[in-house]
């Protein structure tokens, strides 16, 4: 069997020991029903990543391969695939219950990938997928927030964490649906990049929302999208909430919140995740396919704009630790991608 380079783990340690990650050679893996065979070109390095490669009791007899975030070019396709085909250049994030893309070639579900924009290399492409999907669910459909600006003249969002990887695409998909948009950030570089990528106004979250908010003229928002500490937040959220309005968070919560501080403004409060589609196979799984071939259209059109911060090379276990450790640190700006294996 053909082999091929991965990254992977066998024990879940910390970020530190050399051990987290390690080189591993694999079989090249051979595509099936509606699977694409994928030659990675780049990966970026999200929340997810660092969450699953936390310490905890647990082996694995063969090397587990992290990784949600790539771009490629198709290298071959399953036999009832009709979406793609050998040579497309594509970009996309995976499934969490399949192994991950930190490897030279990957299997993926046709139905979750995009075209990868035309305007855009493989490292700045790879920074969008997971956090493009998320974005997009979040606002659109969790929210449920018209992709129309003529119908959100007038409506506000609050995204907390603007500054981060999904921040960093909800602040744009946001302002480009005519949404005023207000982003939380924690320092002067944070809350530049906010206002960069489409934030009208940034208040710190260290700080009553509320207060911040009526200097900029608003006593509540029609939305918030929460990306960082649902709980830390939660009592600021609903105090800013509008009458009728709805809350997202991708952001499990440590205790039960107080959903009793939504009642008698009749808010809603919702949860995304991105992977919960490849996860259950769900009926509208292409849906996926669609918005990031959406995406690609608004990069094309310049309406949108990559969120790569930095690059790293080349792809091997050294290379992501280190961004395991500077994703760990919660102090990341935009995201972090790493491109060409040896």
């Amino acid at each position: 069997m053909p082999q091929m380079k991965a990254v992977g783990l066998h024990r879940y340690l910390p970020v530190n020991d050399p051990e987290s990650l390690i080189d591993v050679t694999l079989e090249k893996p051979i595509p099936q029903g509606r699977d694409l065979l994928v030659q990675v070109k780049a990966v970026s390095v999200n929340p997810v990543d660092v969450k699953v490669r936390a310490p905890k009791q647990k082996t694995e007899s063969s090397p587990r391969v992290l990784g949600w975030d790539a771009a490629g070019i198709v290298e071959a396709v399953g036999p009832d695939c009709t979406l793609f085909r050998p040579g497309d250049e594509v970009y996309y994030a995976g499934s969490i219950t399949r192994p991950g893309c930190n490897s030279e070639f990957h299997i993926v579900d046709e139905r979750i990938v995009g075209t990868k924009p035309r305007t855009l290399d493989f490292a700045q492409a790879a920074a969008l997928p997971l956090t493009a999907i998320t974005a997009w669910e979040g606002l659109f459909e969790r929210l449920g927030i018209s992709q129309r600006k003529a119908d959100n003249e007038g409506k506000s969002v609050l995204i907390v964490g603007a500054a981060g990887g999904v921040g960093s695409i909800a602040t744009q998909l946001a302002a480009d649906a005519g949404l005023t948009v207000i982003g939380t950030a924690s320092r002067p570089e944070t809350s530049e990049w906010a206002r960069q990528h489409g934030a009208a106004y940034t208040i710190s979250h260290y700080e009553p929302f509320t207060a911040q908010l009526k200097q900029h003229g608003l006593t509540s928002v029609d939305y918030i999208f929460c990306l960082n500490n649902t709980d830390q937040h939660w009592e600021q959220m609903a105090e800013a909430i509008a009458p009728q309005g709805k809350i997202c968070s991708i952001v499990e919560t440590a205790a039960p919140v107080n959903l009793k501080l939504l009642k008698n403004k009749s808010a809603a409060f919702v949860w995304e995740l991105m992977f919960t589609r490849p996860m259950y196979e769900t009926e509208d799984m292409i849906e996926q396919h669609l918005l990031l071939n959406r995406v690609a259209e608004k990069i094309d059109a310049g309406e949108l704009r990559t969120t790569l911060k930095e690059r790293l090379a080349p792809i091997n276990a050294a290379t992501l630790r280190q961004v395991h450790q500077m994703v760990e640190s919660g102090r990341t700006i935009g995201k972090i991608v790493v491109e060409h294996f040896d």
